[in-house]
């Protein structure tokens, strides 16, 4: 989806070398699972097993192994698709249905094109979370500083996904292990540290976590 078309530029503050690992096997295991990443499973653990984030991914590998092709897609249209406690469009906890959500989107492919790289949106909104860290992967400057932008959108999907005992919230704890400062650890939490990000139309908010 996602490819090189000149050199980008990272951000002055270099993140932590195992960073593309962990965010290219997030972009994988949270998007819509197809039989390639099934396929794939083994070499994701292996290039994960140098990572601090080794053990935050085994459950959802875990999860990825033990179940049929279909079930798996099931689980996933259920759970992040039909279901608003874990949406993964990142603009749909910050903006909603506003008219804000529109220049929010525009603004994410902003930094796609002068990134230099050639972005594939394949249908996809460009604040799609697998997405958005692909695209971290082969450009963590400016991919890190995006996800730090929608801070308050990747704790609350991992809050929903940790309240929900879902095998994917590792995988949403080692995202947030790679950016500044601890994790809020309840809704009330992420608005205080966030709370000037978020509109009064905070869709969904209510239906996460109850701090």
């Amino acid at each position: 989806m996602i490819g090189r078309r000149r050199t980008a530029t990272l951000a002055p503050d270099r993140p932590a070398a195992h960073a593309p690992v962990v965010l290219q096997a997030a972009a994988l295991v949270l998007a819509y699972p197809e039989a390639e990443l099934l396929d794939r499973l083994e070499v994701l653990e292996s290039a994960l097993r140098d990572t601090p984030a080794v053990e935050q991914f085994a459950p959802v590998l875990a999860h990825l192994r033990g179940r049929p092709l279909g079930e798996l897609q099931a689980f996933h249209v259920q759970e992040f698709d039909l279901s608003r406690r874990h949406a993964l469009h990142l603009s749909y906890w910050t903006d909603g249905d506003t008219r804000r959500r529109g220049e929010v989107l525009a603004e994410v492919k902003q930094v796609y094109r002068e990134s230099g790289l050639v972005v594939d949106l394949c249908g996809e909104l460009p604040d799609y979370l697998p997405m958005v860290l692909e695209f971290a992967a082969i450009d963590p400057g400016r991919g890190l500083v995006l996800l730090q932008r929608f801070r308050a959108s990747v704790e609350l999907i991992r809050l929903g996904l940790e309240h929900d005992r879902l095998p994917h919230a590792g995988v949403i704890a080692a995202i947030c292990d790679l950016l500044p400062g601890e994790s809020p650890r309840n809704r009330a939490d992420v608005q205080a540290r966030f709370g000037e990000v978020q509109p009064v139309e905070f869709v969904g908010l209510n239906d996460v976590v109850r701090s």
